[in-house]
């Protein structure tokens, strides 16, 4: 009978628990778990546990798991049976960048801003296949929404995003020039928005590099100044007049690499530009772009861009 009491007190009694959330590491063991638990106030006794643990021989699988409400111990134990482990979602629009990556990262819980950017830098190897030349992993952790467990490794996540990426560019044929294309495509992406408008971008700014001219590019002139830590939001004179490589008002040609994440449809305008003789564009303030072949034509939609704006 008095087997039968404890038992019943350390299954069958829900427990209140001291904290909702505990991480059960891979290759614990079931006294192990059971400790955690108990120590958590997910469960009366640990003993009554691996009692039925070892009545029952389920194996225990790793992982996050929320107790967020009072729950007995045969409850616990088939959740734990099943695998009922915490999913975070990370969401990761088109144009972020990795400072904007790793604050999702934070967000959803998985990690620190600094262990992001750190892993994100270090682990540069898994595209240096595609792109030799790449310091991080900017321009190829593709946009998505990604659900991951904290039994993944930063790098295990890291790799299932560069790997979305490949898919998706083997998808559009892009199968060389990963270097030009991807970071051509992460200007495009954070130049417009509308979809219509992004061959159109990416062509013009083939063109600035065919005739010699510089980009122009503001987008570069932001990640220039994100990369020294002084973004505030605004343009300076001073950041046009930076050297910084990403500088493409002073430096000719493309950056040294990517200033964002671009979507498939940037990345098969950078691969498929239109074939125009634009050489400019101005914002129309509508969410769209007038484009000009001429300094002359560039310079009156510039004048009806200020006087939309009321500049």
């Amino acid at each position: 009978m008095a087997v039968a009491a404890f038992l019943a007190y350390g299954l069958l009694l829900p427990a209140t628990p001291k904290q909702k959330s505990v991480m059960l590491r891979p290759g614990s063991s079931a006294r192990t778990i059971a400790s955690e638990l108990r120590n958590a106030g997910i469960i009366r006794s640990r003993y009554a546990f691996l009692a039925m643990h070892y009545f029952r021989v389920k194996p225990l699988k790793a992982g996050e798991y929320l107790f967020d409400h009072p729950a007995n111990a045969l409850e616990i134990y088939n959740r734990l049976v099943h695998g009922d482990i915490v999913i975070h979602t990370v969401v990761v629009p088109e144009g972020y960048n990795l400072w904007d990556v790793a604050a999702a990262f934070e967000a959803s819980g998985l990690a620190t801003r600094a262990e992001f950017l750190d892993a994100a830098r270090k682990n540069h190897t898994m595209i240096n296949d595609l792109d030799p030349a790449a310091q991080s992993l900017e321009g190829y952790l593709f946009p998505d929404t990604y659900r991951f467990t904290r039994t993944q490794s930063l790098t295990d996540m890291l790799t299932v995003m560069t790997r979305h990426f490949r898919q998706q560019a083997n998808a559009i044929g892009l199968n060389s020039d990963f270097h030009k294309v991807v970071t051509m495509a992460s200007i495009v992406e954070k130049e417009t928005g509308a979809p219509e408008e992004r061959p159109l971008v990416a062509g013009v700014y083939y063109n600035r590099l065919g005739n010699g001219m510089l980009l122009g590019a503001d987008p570069t002139v932001v990640y220039a100044a994100l990369l020294a830590n002084r973004y505030n939001g605004v343009i300076h004179q001073s950041d046009l007049d930076s050297d910084s490589p990403y500088n493409t008002y002073r430096v000719a040609g493309l950056p040294p690499g990517p200033i964002a994440n671009p979507g498939r449809a940037s990345l098969d305008a950078a691969l498929h530009p239109q074939q125009t003789n634009y050489l400019y564009f101005v914002s129309d303030n509508n969410g769209h772009h007038r484009f000009a072949r001429t300094g002359a034509e560039h310079s009156r939609n510039v004048a009806l861009y200020r006087n939309a704006a009321g500049r």
